[in-house]
């Protein structure tokens, strides 16, 4: 199982306990490409077609930010 999928298999099981650089990681795998940062604390992801996902930059993350994350590169069907 390639890394990408052992990491959005472990953001559905465990929405609480996900770093900033995994979910950057599955991000830039579907496509979306850092291109602006808030402050120090938030940063913000864009894809092809102009759909902007803020995040912010905390170890671990809140679990809205990835549910929100998993159901926009549509992988939110939860175990």
């Amino acid at each position: 199982m390639p890394n990408i999928d052992k990491l959005i298999l472990k953001m559905k099981r465990q929405p609480n306990g996900i770093k900033f650089f995994e979910i950057a990681k599955v991000l830039e795998y579907n496509g979306y490409k850092m291109k602006k940062i808030k402050g120090t604390s938030h940063r913000n992801f864009i894809n092809e077609q102009g759909d902007v996902i803020t995040i912010k930059e905390d170890n671990p993350l809140k679990a809205v930010y990835v549910k929100d994350e998993l159901k926009r590169i549509g992988k939110y069907n939860f175990i």
